[in-house]
């Protein structure tokens, strides 16, 4: 169960690293820019720590599944950046992809 804490922290550490990303202005602004190489640091680390017990394959898949959905809700609440139907739609696929990996598939390392 610890892995999937690791992965969790990992996704975390992305997605703030990932949001701080516009901040940097090209990485002209120590403080932001400081934050991004921080956030991938953990994000890698954890990530790593997780590859341990989880296939590649799946921990990958939850990464970027779950990465995307909170990046893109980051995107609309803090930048509000739009989202229509579509992606609203594509959003709930990949995350029902993710709920179908770890609830049903055997290739989880969990039971």
């Amino acid at each position: 169960m610890k892995v999937w804490l690791f992965l969790l922290i990992a996704v975390v550490a992305e997605v703030i690293a990932t949001s701080a990303l516009k901040a940097t202005e090209g990485f002209t602004q120590w403080k932001p820019s400081i934050l991004v190489v921080i956030g991938y640091s953990v994000a890698f680390f954890f990530l790593a720590l997780s590859l341990k017990q989880i296939p590649v394959g799946i921990a990958y898949a939850v990464w970027a599944g779950l990465g995307i959905v909170l990046i893109a809700l980051i995107g609309w609440w803090f930048f509000n950046q739009a989202l229509d139907a579509a992606a609203l739609i594509g959003i709930g696929l990949i995350l029902a992809g993710v709920l179908v990996i770890n609830l049903f598939s055997n290739s989880t390392g969990h039971s």
